[in-house]
């Protein structure tokens, strides 16, 4: 049973990142995630954060495949398994404007693998290489090409769809969101502000939601009580069950990401923990 925590770094500094990162791994926790969204390159912030950490596993959650060639990812990920053997995940996900997100992951993939990089072979072990994937098409082609599935916000109930989908050889590390130490009626608010942003403006994530049996109702003004719930874990006991419930349904691993932190949440985590 592994337990990491996700977070997004945009706009922290650098000295914030590294004392997360130790703060993460004190805390025994077994990775630390992070998306990239409008700030670091994602592989120059894993070499960091790997620098700043001596055992913790460091994943891009995800390393968007529409910023870098092909060949930049492909020697990215063969020098940081290099430096840090063991220690990186590969994590791929991203939109091209115009462009059916399979035929582009797959064209981008293809890329990769056929990058010419005669003074770097592959590192050994080779970092795990895993796809943002919802869908069934896009879990399938986590199954064909690569070691597994990195599924973000998403129910318990998606991840046991996934774990059908991708067969039991696969790795599949699954984000869960959860707010520990907040009144009642601020955690409600926060949830919903985060589950708003997603099903405003990211049709992925709606298309999703509607294949899991949520309507058209539960994605308007922000969600409905449902939906909220079923993303965000509030309090103690409910975030230890849904950490729980995920990896009762498949999942290898789950990573955290906690809304409203304070100072001492990472640490209320660490007790949960299954």
């Amino acid at each position: 049973m592994s337990v990491g925590i996700w977070r997004f770094f945009d706009g922290a500094p650098i000295g914030v990142v590294r004392e997360t990162a130790a703060e993460v791994e004190e805390l025994g926790f077994d990775a630390i995630w992070f998306g990239e969204y409008a700030g670091r390159d994602a592989f120059t912030q894993a070499g960091l954060v790997l620098a700043a950490t001596s055992r913790l596993t460091v994943a891009t959650g995800i390393a968007r495949f529409d910023r870098r060639a092909p060949i930049a990812a492909e020697a990215a990920t063969r020098a940081l398994g290099e430096a840090y053997p063991g220690r990186f995940v590969a994590g791929f996900g991203g939109h091209l404007p115009g462009a059916r997100p399979v035929p582009a992951m797959r064209a981008y993939l293809d890329g990769m693998d056929e990058a010419a990089l005669p003074a770097l072979p592959p590192p050994s072990p080779r970092p795990r290489r895993l796809i943002a994937a919802l869908g069934p098409r896009v879990l399938d082609l986590a199954a064909e090409r690569a070691d597994g599935a990195h599924p973000y916000f998403v129910p318990p109930e998606h991840t046991a769809v996934a774990r059908e989908r991708l067969g039991p050889g696969k790795y599949l590390a699954v984000e869960q969101t959860v707010i520990l130490d907040a009144s009642p009626e601020a955690a409600r608010e926060a949830a919903r502000e985060h589950v708003g942003l997603y099903v405003r403006q990211a049709p992925h994530h709606q298309a999703n939601l509607r294949r899991l049996g949520f309507t058209d109702a539960d994605l308007a003004d922000g969600g409905s009580d449902r939906l909220v719930d079923a993303i965000v874990a509030t309090g103690e006991e409910t975030a230890a069950a849904r950490i729980r419930a995920h990896l009762d349904a498949g999942a290898d691993h789950v990573c955290v990401q906690v809304l409203a932190r304070t100072p001492k949440s990472y640490s209320l985590l660490a007790d949960l923990r299954p």
